[in-house]
């Protein structure tokens, strides 16, 4: 079969957590080795308003290239994504797949990846600030790296914390509580994941405590921020992709315009720590944080993953595309400029 189309229903259910936190890690390597890859190109409409956003990763190893381009906002309120898949030696194209089918899991297991690289080995506590569906994917694959015993859940609505705790309480078979204040989350946690919409800080800087690792997931605009600035100082400040930093991670940006922090606080980028180029963590008390606003890498890692699946499922429909060189030498199409 030559390109074909992956729809919701084809890939659903068609890959375990696991097998997406390896297939993540395996492009951060990539990316750690110089796999290149570019942040995300956004552009904004007034009227009618809206994101139209791309990214793209090529992993010379995994064999593929591609990312997402996906529309969010607009008339409908939502978000729509396709992420094309190509051959990274022949560049024909091999998929169109539904990138909602694995969105959630593929943050998730870029998260997860940060937290097998930079959380102690002990970590036994694990804090969500957030309740959605990204709060969901992270707290999925944090599981699979760590032997958590404990979820401590913070969301500022009382009945949104209270029902995804036992949500994942019953899902996961562990001991899920909501708590009442980002304080009471802080106390005892080993890590820390923030997957929330908030505009300002979710917590206070004093109550981070020593040894914590810090997964910064849910903002990626510059004047926005989840981690107070001081953390930011005060962490040893790991990226996804050091270009996207100075593009839209506000709690890096704005920790840099407070004068806590300058360009060099960046210890390097995930892919850094996992080939080794850089250490992750070297004390025990050292405070780390994982900035993830989400990269082509993840995504492009996680298409492979389950276009390979449903390949061996016999799954998809046959796509046809023209090359541009019979579409140049004019063996299909029309020579009109009418749309």
């Amino acid at each position: 079969m030559g390109c074909v189309f992956l729809s919701y229903d084809d890939v659903s259910g068609i890959a375990r957590v696991p097998h997406y936190i390896e297939a993540v890690r395996s492009a951060y390597r990539q990316r750690g080795n110089g796999a290149p890859t570019a942040p995300r190109t956004s552009l904004q409409s007034e009227q009618p308003p809206g994101l139209l956003n791309s990214y793209v990763a090529i992993l010379p190893e995994t064999g593929v290239m591609g990312g997402y381009t996906y529309s969010a906002g607009f008339s409908d309120e939502d978000a729509w994504l396709m992420t094309p898949l190509f051959g990274a030696k022949t560049g024909r194209p091999l998929a169109l797949i539904d990138g909602s089918v694995f969105n959630t899991y593929k943050t998730g297991a870029a998260g997860a990846v940060g937290i097998d690289a930079l959380a102690r080995e002990d970590a036994e506590v694990l804090a969500v600030f957030g309740s959605g569906a990204q709060a969901y994917g992270q707290v999925l694959a944090a599981v699979e790296v760590r032997d958590f015993k404990e979820l401590l859940v913070y969301s500022p609505t009382p009945e949104h914390r209270e029902s995804f705790a036992a949500e994942m309480g019953e899902e996961l078979r562990l001991d899920a509580t909501a708590v009442e204040s980002p304080a009471e989350a802080l106390e005892s946690a080993d890590v820390v994941v923030t997957a929330t919409t908030a505009s300002e800080p979710v917590f206070d800087p004093e109550d981070v405590q020593p040894g914590t690792h810090i997964n910064a997931i849910g903002q990626y605009d510059p004047q926005k921020r989840e981690i107070p600035g001081e953390t930011v100082r005060d962490a040893t400040y790991v990226a996804d992709l050091r270009d996207r930093v100075f593009q839209d991670a506000g709690s890096f940006l704005l920790a840099r315009e407070e004068g806590l922090i300058d360009d060099d606080h960046i210890h390097g980028e995930l892919g850094d720590v996992l080939v080794g180029s850089v250490p992750g963590r070297t004390t025990e008390d050292e405070i780390t944080m994982f900035d993830s606003g989400g990269t082509a890498i993840e995504t492009v890692a996680s298409a492979a993953l389950v276009y390979r699946k449903a390949m061996d499922l016999g799954r998809g429909t046959e796509l046809s595309f023209t090359p541009a060189s019979e579409a140049y030498e004019g063996k299909k199409g029309s020579s009109s400029d009418e749309l």
